[in-house]
């Protein structure tokens, strides 16, 4: 399956509306299947600076290009914690387990790593989600807590994982510095 990345567009909420809304995404998510499509527009053309996302595209046999997936990083507005920022992901439910989640987690951690310079993401995922919890270890995360009764998710109140991914920064002692 081929598929490329690219920043999230205008005219992009219907495609993401489409993703959010899908049997076997949104009960993974903190979307609801009554979303519409407006309010996806309009969270596309009101991201600040702070927020950074990605699409992954594909084509359908008609060549028509579709969202399948979509991960974003939200950088700490604080002053205080302005190094830490929180990611979130999903994919299309026929195209999981395809390298789709490798690709933008990997495209947001060169935007957090190379040009934003932050040392800490984090992100929540519910407890049974393994094969997202696969994916975000691959990459470095580590579980730090579990939020109980932390979400609703089909009727029921389900805990999430609190899950980190630190990037040291290699500083040399300060008195190897140079005034000069």
């Amino acid at each position: 399956m081929e598929f490329y990345i690219r920043p999230i567009n205008s005219g992009d909420g219907k495609g993401l509306n489409d993703l959010r809304r899908m049997p076997g995404v949104f009960e993974n998510i903190l979307g609801i299947p009554s979303e519409r499509i407006q309010q996806n527009e309009d969270f596309v053309v009101n991201m600040d600076a702070n927020q950074h996302q990605f699409v992954a595209i594909s084509k359908l046999p008609n060549n028509e290009e579709i969202i399948v997936g979509t991960a974003g990083l939200s950088v700490n507005g604080s002053h205080r914690t302005r190094h830490s920022g929180s990611i979130g992901i999903m994919i299309h439910k026929d195209y999981q387990n395809q390298g789709v989640g490798t690709a933008l987690i990997a495209a947001l951690i060169d935007v957090a790593d190379n040009w934003l310079m932050l040392v800490r993401l984090e992100l929540t995922v519910f407890e049974d989600n393994k094969s997202a919890i696969h994916l975000y270890e691959k990459f470095g995360f580590e579980k730090e807590g579990l939020k109980r009764l932390a979400a609703i998710r089909k009727g029921k109140y389900e805990n999430e994982y609190l899950m980190a991914r630190i990037n040291v920064i290699i500083c040399p002692p300060f008195d190897q510095l140079s005034n000069t």
